[in-house]
């Protein structure tokens, strides 16, 4: 029997609109809970999204849509629940459903950030806190810009989960003529490392709008990968492999690519904006804002080593003059 089941999509951002094509292209019909009722009937209408990623048509008749008011009544629609909402709003969502429900589902994690509050990852709080069996908590990532699948340019995924025929199956529904699907049992390692890749696209971009060269973006992603790896290994020490292109391939394309909400974000502090006006002119979270501060509280605890994390939270949150952090930061590498 298919696992997967009925697939429902949490999110109407353009990283959910970039999934509900994927997963579209493959199943017969989904689930989509959005936001607004309004947002709903837009999109009905037109055909599309609204908001985000407006050249994607969708075949309106194959979609059963819900608002953020029903979420309870979507999660009972669908077998597999699809989380891709931004980071800061996923403990609002989650709070609304109920653990019954919601354990009996299947629940991969497409957000890459972490439970803002509580510091913790999507797949801990789904285990920890809404009772869902560690077996159907999965999670995907990898190097795929929401802004590409919308061109059908050729994009990687992984599908992760601590069952790995489950993570097997999501791997089928995911892979297409332009998407290809890999599975791992890393669950941990990668949202840490969908995480930690956003803190290093807001350092990439900071240092972009301070006009540093080619030479210096390299050097400053060696190190990066170097960090995470480190990091990783001491949170969850597992066989894993950080050149496979769910760790390396999402950070580069994320730290080198304009379509980086995140690149964009440190451009922007780079070339000497505030952080509250960056974020106040960005139309999109930029995840990696709040991922920094939850990196930096939960390493209180395990103390690696992260001087380039550790800089991007000191210019977010402490106010550290950016030529100066830089300056010490460069320092630093080999």
């Amino acid at each position: 029997m298919n696992p997967i089941g009925k697939i429902g999509i949490i999110g109407g951002g353009s990283w959910a609109t970039a999934l509900a094509k994927i997963v579209m292209r493959t199943q017969p019909r989904i689930s989509w809970c959005l936001r607004t009722s309004n947002h709903v009937k837009e999109f009905k209408r037109l055909g599309h999204n609204p908001s985000y990623l407006t050249s994607v048509p969708f075949p309106i008749d194959r979609i059963d849509f819900f608002t953020e008011g029903d979420v309870n009544d979507f999660v009972r629609s669908c077998d597999t629940v699809i989380l891709a909402v931004p980071s800061p709003y996923v403990k609002g969502y989650l709070k609304r459903i109920r653990s019954t429900l919601l354990r009996t589902k299947l629940v991969f994690n497409a957000i890459k950030g972490m439970v803002p509050d509580e510091n913790m990852l999507i797949s801990d709080y789904l285990q920890t806190v809404k009772d869902v069996p560690q077996a159907q908590v999965g999670v995907i990532s990898g190097p795929c810009h929401a802004e590409e699948v919308a061109r059908d340019r050729r994009s990687y995924l992984t599908a992760g989960c601590f069952d790995i025929e489950k993570a097997k199956a999501m791997s089928q529904v995911l892979t297409n003529d332009f998407v290809n699907c890999v599975v791992s049992r890393d669950v941990i390692g990668i949202e840490y490392a969908s995480v930690l890749k956003n803190i290093y696209a807001i350092a990439a971009g900071i240092c972009n709008g301070m006009n540093y060269g080619d030479n210096f973006q390299s050097v400053l992603i060696s190190n990066a990968i170097a960090e995470m790896s480190n990091f990783v290994n001491s949170v969850h020490l597992l066989r894993r492999d950080v050149t496979e292109s769910v760790y390396l391939g999402d950070l580069l394309v994320t730290a080198y690519s304009n379509h980086s909400r995140n690149r964009t974000f440190g451009n922007m502090l780079g070339k000497g904006y505030s952080v509250k006006a960056a974020q106040m002119e960005m139309s999109m979270v930029a995840e990696g804002y709040y991922g920094a501060k939850c990196v930096y509280e939960v390493n209180q605890s395990y103390q690696v080593n992260m001087p380039i994390a550790r800089t991007v939270y000191e210019i977010l949150y402490q106010g550290k003059r950016i030529e100066d952090a830089i300056e010490s930061l460069s320092k630093r590498f080999k």
